[in-house]
């Protein structure tokens, strides 16, 4: 699209509504530009599709949502309010089917009274078969403007800054603010959420040390820069979280648009050493009915669209107020030549009496006249007494709602103003303060709701009216949270900003009480919607995580395997030969080892050397097994508990020396488990005298496991291989190495550790020895078929944090003289239950695989007894078996079940028995 000239001397910018091409002034938002081409009805709402107009003028929006931008680029729930117009822009209108104009949906308003506030709860209950009718219909109403389906072409970026100041807000308390703390010679960021710097002036023109508003903002703004300090506009404090961490979320561009350089917005992460938050007030609405009308909005809402956007959003205006702040709006519409028919003040005479206007005192309304196309009129009750206007337009303002949100979030507490019946900024636990008309806002009234109360809205875009609150209360639901969420009240895309108050207002009055004893509810970030992407940043796709490549990479890559992501590293699931197949190729490198010998990178299985006088009591106090009872040499299986004496991760440990020990544990548990030893080292056991050093990437290691591993490793060696678990330093290939005879497989193996620069020289050697003894390298996919047939366990799908030792089958290794973290809490009643689930062996009973993850039942449509947690065959003989998680296992051996997967449409029945498949006695541990 391209530009046309309008009288005014500037280009016009062309964008489209709905499909309909219009133009827009630069510098217009998309609701600026609405109003300037007369469209007053720009969305539906939620529950009753009712029409609904341009409310305010910023964030807190909740009618005007638009769908912005085409493609991957579409961006639902975009406030119109808070958008930009840019040359090309496409908006669309949601919530309505076929049209803004002609909604069907819009025929809920005629059953309104059947779907009261919390109907759903009421409705949509039985047994599960007909909820999954309800789910249908449930999930085609949810929502406002559809997901794009699309990807989303664009980057965004994230940044970490640091400053002494940061200031949250470009008013003129934000500006004096910020420039007080660069004078002082502070590092300063400024953050603004609109484009332009102190809106208000914009709004509000006045002359500002001797200076039009704009241009002092803009010589504030230019000495900060010049003394170093940051101003970002068109940036939002999205959350502020303890130590004054503070998140910024940047737009670059504006939703939808295509950006002329590398990102699209900005998310950063600023540490401050003090927070000022200038955040301002939100301008509150009147409650009476019809209320939510296109045509009806706010007075400062009004006077930003006719002072700064140059739009009047009305003829004939009934003002609607508490305060003194809507006279200004009123004098801005009369000087752009609009017809203010009357003021209606709810306070006393002599309020509002010399400002020249058609004053009404204890005057408010009641009910507004219209449709969608916007309202017609209004009737007041002024003395007690009906009257109605005449009208296109009602400005309203109720008073005025401190952006308490930062404050709250930094740990601040709240103090009730009187005067501006409004929460303020109270005492705060971190360095954070507020200043402006966000610590000290306009004197206003209240008067509560009037008209009949189903048509009074408080939550616009829920279509939370008076009737739902009051029918909330009578049904019990006393605490504000509780009735949040029954009513959905402040849900909505903006939170509550415009809603909160009045519901709070309503519910005082109602039990005759001050609002702080109604209560209030929690502000939780982000403030305004962040970008899934932003959030993202880069770790998108492949970066989405990060990618770590064992020692041996290259050489795994050079054999051209199977990928498999185990944790964050990349290993090899299996090497295929000419043609195989991953079950193929996973079957022979199995058989492999069973019959000869085969070695694995297990490089990235997690490592800790444990070192210092009480080395011993801190193992026994992290590890389920005895531990101090090895001797120099000798190693043991070990497991983990958490504090409620849960299982969550297993390994070896082996004592190198007499202070000195080496703990392994699971791949995949590896950041889970450094974690934890830290937190016992600092805070279980801080005074002991022991170190604990994550080696995990220092040594590599290989597995070397089948009948011929001894001969193997004896050769390479030059000596007699190690008996089961005992660990001897020797060397191959030159290089020092610590060989562990332990075996995850069934047969005679060995795991050699060393310093993960020499591994392409320590593999090279191995693998030379295993193909000459007829054996052959192995991956994840051989090893998980290996391992199940032993009944080995592995931590996720066995160890899933929800099993004790004894369930799994480990009890009578548990050290019985306690001491170990989480002992104390297996005398709970609950884990002497002899029906809590318990790990079993399954196998097919005429033939069929066994779906992993399958629910385990006595009939196909029985309540699930267990679940499948690993599914494999026999290696040599075939035939389907897997290890589950079944109630009552231990004593179900011989039973017959159902493994039965609806996803995978698969039934296969199965007989319970031992974990152990694969030589339970243990005789080919050993030589």
């Amino acid at each position: 699209m391209g530009q046309a000239d309008w009288p005014g001397g500037a280009a016009m910018i062309r964008f489209t509504f709905d499909g309909r091409a219009l133009t827009a002034k630069p510098g217009q938002t998309l609701a600026a530009a609405l109003l300037d081409h007369g469209i007053k009805l720009v969305g539906r709402s939620f529950k009753y599709h009712r029409p609904r107009g341009i409310l305010s003028a910023g964030v807190e929006e909740p009618n005007a949502l638009v769908t912005v931008g085409t493609g991957g680029r579409a961006e639902p729930n975009t406030r119109a309010t808070d958008l930009y117009v840019y040359d090309g822009m496409v908006a669309t209108s949601q919530n309505r089917w076929p049209s803004l104009s002609s909604d069907l949906g819009s025929a809920l308003q005629l059953v309104a009274k059947a779907l009261p506030a919390g109907f759903y709860y009421k409705t949509f209950f039985g047994p599960p078969k007909l909820w999954l009718f309800y789910e249908k219909f449930i999930r085609r109403a949810a929502g406002l403007g559809p997901a794009p389906v699309e990807a989303d072409p664009d980057r965004y970026a994230q940044r970490a800054a640091f400053c002494d100041v940061l200031v949250v807000g470009a008013g003129p308390a934000g500006l004096i603010a910020a420039r007080d703390a660069a004078r002082a010679g502070k590092r300063v960021i400024l953050v603004e959420q609109d484009a332009e710097l102190a809106p208000s002036l914009l709004r509000d023109p006045q002359e500002i040390e001797g200076q039009p508003g704009s241009v002092w903002a803009a010589s504030v703004a230019a000495e900060l820069r010049a003394k170093g300090g940051r101003v970002l506009t068109r940036t939002s404090a999205s959350g502020l979280w303890d130590d004054n961490f503070i998140c910024l979320s940047e737009k670059l561009v504006e939703p939808g648009q295509v950006p002329q350089g590398a990102f699209t917005q900005r998310y950063w992460h600023v540490r401050a050493d003090e927070v000022v938050l200038a955040t301002g007030t939100l301008e509150r609405p009147l409650t009476f009915a019809n209320n939510d009308r296109p045509g009806v909005m706010l007075s400062q809402a009004v006077r930003t669209y006719v002072s700064r956007f140059g739009v009047v959003p009305g003829q004939r205006v009934v003002v609607a107020t508490s305060n003194d702040d809507a006279y200004l709006t009123a004098t801005a519409l009369r000087q752009a030549g609009a017809e203010v028919v009357a003021v209606l003040d709810s306070r006393p005479s002599p309020a509002g009496q010399d400002s020249g206007f058609a004053v009404l005192n204890c005057a408010a309304p009641v009910s507004a006249a219209g449709g969608k196309r916007g309202v017609t009129g209004v009737t007041a009750l002024i003395d007690g007494a009906e009257r109605s206007f005449a009208c296109d337009l009602i400005a309203m303002s109720g008073g005025f709602t401190p952006v308490v949100h930062l404050h709250m979030q930094a740990g601040g507490k709240l103090d009730w103003d009187d005067a501006a019946q409004a929460f303020v900024p109270g005492a705060t636990r971190q360095n954070v303060r507020t200043v402006g008309s966000a610590a000290a806002p306009a004197p206003a009234e209240t008067f509560g709701a009037l008209g009949p109360a189903k048509q009074a809205f408080v939550d616009f875009q829920n279509d939370v009216t008076v009737a739902d609150l009051d029918l909330a209360w009578r049904e019990g639901y006393r605490s504000v949270e509780h009735l949040k969420r029954y009513t959905t009240l402040g849900m909505a895309t903006d939170q509550g900003k415009t809603s909160n108050m009045a519901a709070l207002d309503r519910i005082a009055r109602r039990e005759g009480m001050e609002v702080p004893q109604a209560g209030l509810t929690t502000f939780r970030p982000p403030y305004t919607p962040v970008s899934m992407g932003a959030l993202v940043g880069l770790a998108t796709g492949e970066h989405a995580q990060p990618t770590r490549r064992p020692a041996l990479y290259d050489l795994h890559a050079a054999k051209h395997p199977i990928w498999l992501n185990a944790g964050y590293w990349k290993r090899p699931r299996a090497y295929p030969v000419g043609s195989e197949t991953l079950a193929e190729a996973g079957l022979r490198e199995a058989r492999s080892v069973r019959q000869a010998v085969g070695l694995c990178d297990v490089s990235t299985l997690a490592k800790f050397e444990v070192q210092g006088p009480d080395a011993v009591q801190f193992l026994e106090r992290v590890c389920q097994t005895t531990v101090g009872k090895l001797a120099v040499g000798r190693g043991r299986y070990t497991f983990m508990a958490r504090e409620d004496g849960l299982v969550f991760d297993d390994g070896t440990v082996w004592r190198l020396e007499d202070n000195r020990y080496l703990l392994t544990s699971s791949t995949g548990g590896a950041s889970r488990m450094a974690t934890w030893l830290s937190y016992v080292r600092n805070y279980l056991c801080a005074d002991l005298k022991v170190s604990v050093v994550c080696v995990q990437e220092h040594y590599a290691a290989i597995a070397v496991a089948g009948p011929q591993s001894s001969a193997v490793m004896a050769e390479l060696t030059g000596a007699e291989a190690p008996r089961h678990m005992s660990v001897s330093e020797t060397g191959i290939a030159g290089v020092p190495v610590l060989l562990m005879a332990a075996s995850f497989s069934g047969e005679r193996a060995f795991e050699v550790h060393f310093d993960a620069r020499h591994a392409e020289a320590v593999w090279r050697a191995i693998e030379d020895k295993v193909l000459q003894a007829g054996g052959a390298p192995y991956g994840i996919e051989a090893m998980e078929l290996l391992r199940i047939e032993k009944g080995h366990l592995v931590v996720g799908p066995d160890i899933d944090g929800r099993l004790t030792a004894d369930e799994l089958g480990l009890g009578k290794m548990v050290n019985k003289a306690g001491g170990w973290i989480g002992a104390a809490t297996l005398h709970r009643p609950d884990f002497a239950d002899s029906m809590r689930k318990q790990l079993v062996g399954i196998e097919a009973v005429n033939g069929g695989s066994i779906p992993e993850g399958a629910m385990l039942v006595r009939r196909v449509g029985e309540q699930a007894e267990g679940h499948v947690t690993a599914s494999g065959l026999r290696i040599m003989e075939g035939g389907s078996i897997a290890l589950a998680h079944l109630m009552g296992g231990h004593m179900r051996h011989g039973e017959e079940l159902y493994a039965h997967s609806p996803t995978r449409k698969q039934t296969v029945k199965v007989r319970v028995g031992s974990p152990h498949f694969y030589d339970p006695s243990g005789e080919r541990y050993r030589d």
